[in-house]
């Protein structure tokens, strides 16, 4: 089973850029997309329905922002949109769809700024979710069943997962308390990463580059984009790649997707 999650960074644009073109060449039997940004209303059929593929699309209630979503080889068992968060159930930022034995989420964690209410809701968000994964966590493997929540988690865990990390560690996305929780995802709610178990302590890969300057030149990135599983999943994994783009101008993202093989 591959497995591919990307912050399309606007759906709209990014089928005109080539998504769409990727999507018909990709082996995966998922997709997980975050930042869609679109109403069902406002997408091609080749976007919406694409042949081959079942879709699930998770606007925000507040248009033009966040939205997440799933396209699919085989139609789900069951789709679930958010996590049972009164605040965050029109947010656009979570969708879970079980697949056979494997439930497969895309999240779109909200990015936050220091100082600010953004940040506020990162973290009122954070808090939330962990307990989310507890719970999910005991009913998936009490089912004998596993979970990868995939997507845009807009933290920087370690120093190998951000290229200028001294000069960003007062900022949102690789604050001590926001590595802290990304630790305890794993540590204590015992899910794994699975880009970095695989890769081994290596810098990157990065799979998301700042527009200005020539942050994707010079390969001057951050690791924000997780595929985190459950250990029975995660211990199947047996390749991950980043797609990078050949050149800035052939992207169609600012994130690039990352895919993961499993057994």
């Amino acid at each position: 089973m591959q497995i591919s999650t990307v912050n399309v960074n606007g759906l709209r644009a990014a089928a005109r850029k080539g998504f769409v073109e990727w999507l018909a060449a990709t082996d995966s039997e998922a997709v997980c997309l975050q930042e869609t940004r679109a109403e069902h209303d406002q997408l091609a059929p080749e976007v919406l329905a694409p042949e081959g593929w079942h879709v699930v699309l998770c606007p925000a209630a507040a248009k033009g922002r966040a939205g997440v979503a799933l396209y699919t080889r085989a139609e789900p068992d069951a789709v679930r949109v958010g996590f049972g968060v009164a605040e965050f159930a029109e947010s656009g930022r979570y969708v879970e769809a079980d697949l056979g034995p494997v439930t497969v989420a895309s999240l779109y964690l909200p990015s936050g700024e220091v100082g600010t209410e953004r940040q506020d809701e990162k973290e009122r968000f954070m808090a939330a979710f962990l307990d989310y994964l507890v719970r999910r966590r005991d009913e998936v493997q009490a089912q004998g069943r596993d979970l990868v929540v995939c997507g845009d988690w807009n933290i920087a865990h370690r120093e190998q997962d951000l290229k200028n990390w001294r000069a960003n560690r007062t900022k949102s996305g690789f604050l001590p308390e926001e590595r802290a929780w990304m630790s305890r995802i794993f540590d204590e709610v015992g899910l794994v990463d699975v880009v970095r178990t695989l890769v081994g302590d290596v810098e990157g890969p990065y799979s998301w580059w700042s527009v200005r300057g020539r942050a994707f030149d010079n390969n001057t990135g951050w690791r924000i984009d997780y595929q985190v599983a459950t250990p029975g999943l995660a211990g199947r994994a047996r390749e991950t790649r980043v797609e990078r783009a050949p050149s800035h101008d052939t992207r169609w993202s600012d994130h690039a997707p990352v895919t993961v093989v499993y057994d």
